[in-house]
């Protein structure tokens, strides 16, 4: 399991242990003042991805250096960890309030509202956090041309997930001053900074899934839908057998090729009972 397993979850998953969720955690005043800074100073996140974007140009040394001090920040600031669909669902099963919110990385990537970031709470109306986004002056969140936050009922979120999973994007859960859970969000390496930090840059700020997909070679077909669908380029393609296959080494574990795969050829299996990645997070 991830280190946030043994931290945070007693050795279970952490993020399907709704104490993580509680707004008990939200009267730590530092992780309130995270939370509105993070969401009120679009700029200071503009500027750390811009440089962030010309990691790779510094010495090998450096990229060292800074990679390993930036990914232990942000476990403890705001780390994220990719969940598949059924454990989205859990998630949405026990918490109290699901809140529909646009997505700061979309925002800052793309200019556009794209309503893909979801924040939850054991209490109604979305809760202690909720009630901080909802009093920051900000235009990102609330402004004149936006819709604001949108409270969904649990039917309601788990078809937006799925509607999210067929559009190709990956379900990742964020923490806001680490144990606290804040958020699920459906990302992609194209708009995502946190994605384009891990995969593109080489800078984990989300942990791998618990989980890793498998083909069962005698149903692909090769028809390539799932290496259109993947994220983390952990699928090829062999033309002598005309068949995919994964390396498990770059599997995320999201499961968003198997809802691709038609012929039901793609499954997920517990990372730890593979032991070629049991340990890679």
């Amino acid at each position: 399991m991830c280190e946030f397993c043994l931290k945070h979850g007693e050795g279970k998953k952490w993020y399907l242990q709704a104490k993580n969720y509680s707004d008990d955690l939200l009267s730590d005043i530092r992780r309130r003042r995270f939370i509105q800074n993070f969401f009120s100073n679009t700029r200071a996140l503009a500027n750390e991805a811009q440089q962030m974007a010309g990691f790779h140009k510094a010495p090998r040394l450096i990229r060292g250096m800074i990679q390993r001090a930036v990914t232990r920040r942000m476990k403890r600031e705001h780390f994220g960890q990719v969940v598949p669909i059924e454990e989205v669902e859990k998630i949405l099963g026990f918490v109290g309030s699901i809140v529909r919110v646009a997505c700061i990385c979309r925002h800052l990537t793309l200019g556009k509202e794209k309503r893909y970031c979801y924040g939850i709470s054991l209490k109604p109306d979305g809760g202690e956090f909720a009630k901080i986004l909802r009093g920051l002056d900000t235009s990102f969140l609330g402004g004149p041309d936006t819709v604001g936050l949108e409270t969904l009922t649990k039917e309601e979120a788990i078809s937006s997930f799925h509607s999210h999973e067929q559009e190709g994007l990956c379900h990742t859960v964020w923490t806001f001053q680490t144990p606290f859970i804040g958020g699920v969000c459906n990302c992609d390496r194209s708009d995502c900074l946190a994605m384009r930090s891990t995969v593109t840059q080489g800078i984990p700020v989300l942990f791998r899934a618990e989980y890793v997909a498998r083909i069962d070679p005698d149903r692909c077909t090769g028809c390539r839908d799932c290496m259109r669908s993947c994220q983390f380029g952990a699928m090829t393609y062999g033309a002598a057998e005309k068949k995919t296959t994964i390396d498990q080494r770059w599997c995320f574990g999201c499961g968003v090729c198997r809802s691709a795969c038609k012929k039901a050829a793609i499954q997920l299996e517990e990372r730890t009972r593979v032991p070629a990645v049991a340990g890679l997070w």
